[in-house]
């Protein structure tokens, strides 16, 4: 299950060391939205982008050798520039818009994208009904997330979130039975509010996870958010932000929590809420280091070649 920059590299890690159709990815649509009359889906097209080597590797997110002349064009002419769409980023969007328009489901042509771009491995968006994640916040009252995210750079001050649409939300096409052939679940380092917990509200996700090994990976280290505001909305929220406020997140959940290194001295507190601890190194600086830590995961959860 994954969302975000962080998701994308541990999925990335995770086919590296997989055999072909051994990994199933469950992305995280509830921060797609409308913009310029285009439907968009920024993770899945971070995960798949990344996939299929074509991610920015400084930002980890949008599109290498991107140019911007769209973006140079609508600024002149008074346009919204705010949300940051290259060239070869913008034929995603239009050709997703234009299928979903002609009554196309979102995982057929998120599929339809992974196989023009030699991506071998399943990627299924959570739904292929809309749902959006908003934002409550005290300055500036609710906000769509990509308003909250990117518009506003996550400053306002947020007091909880909602997801419309969820009630009338069900899993993508096989997804369930992907979840009921698994092995094992991992959840990749992505935010637990917005990009996990909107996964785990999809009707008939968490039914089907029980009984599952499932594996979480903590994407705060040493107090900090590796990348986003994970640790500005759980202080926020009034909540210590640490490995333990994400293990408790999951408690009850996850059977197994990966921290880094420098958290060990919450190993003690995260077997009390009846999770195994993993201590490694988190950080996935390079591709090596994401192989390394899929490795760590896998083998955390008894997989075996």
């Amino acid at each position: 299950m994954a969302g975000g920059v962080g998701g994308a590299r541990l999925v990335d890690g995770l086919a590296a060391v997989l055999p072909r159709q051994s990994l199933t990815v469950i992305v995280n649509t509830a921060d797609d939205f409308t913009h310029l009359g285009m439907r968009i889906s920024p993770d899945l097209d971070t995960v798949c982008y990344t996939l299929a080597r074509l991610a920015n590797p400084r930002t980890g997110w949008g599109r290498d050798h991107e140019t911007w002349h769209m973006l140079d064009e609508l600024q002149q002419l008074g346009g919204p520039t705010w949300f940051r769409m290259g060239d070869r980023d913008l034929a995603t969007h239009l050709e997703r818009t234009r299928r979903l328009a002609a009554g196309e489901r979102l995982s057929a042509i998120t599929a339809d994208f992974c196989t023009a771009w030699r991506v071998r491995t399943a990627v299924l968006p959570m739904t292929d009904q809309a749902v959006s994640t908003i934002v409550d916040t005290k300055e500036m009252g609710p906000l769509t997330f990509q308003a909250y995210f990117v518009m506003h750079g996550w400053r306002p001050r947020i007091t909880g979130f909602r997801l419309k649409g969820i009630r009338s939300a069900r899993p993508a096409p096989g997804l369930l039975s992907a979840l009921a052939g698994a092995d094992g679940v991992i959840i990749c380092p992505s935010n637990p509010w917005v990009s996990i917990s909107p996964i785990l509200a999809v009707k008939g996700i968490r039914a089907a996870l029980e009984g599952k090994k499932i594996i979480a990976v903590s994407p705060i280290i040493g107090g900090r958010a590796v990348r986003g505001p994970a640790a500005k909305m759980y202080r926020e929220l009034g909540i210590h932000p640490s490995a333990l406020a994400v293990a408790r997140h999951y408690e009850g959940l996850a059977s197994h929590f990966v921290l880094d290194r420098v958290d060990s001295p919450l190993v003690a507190s995260i077997r009390k809420l009846g999770m195994a601890p993993v201590i490694t190194q988190t950080m996935m600086k390079s591709s090596t280091g994401r192989r390394r830590l899929a490795q760590v995961v896998l083998h955390s959860i008894g997989y075996k070649r």
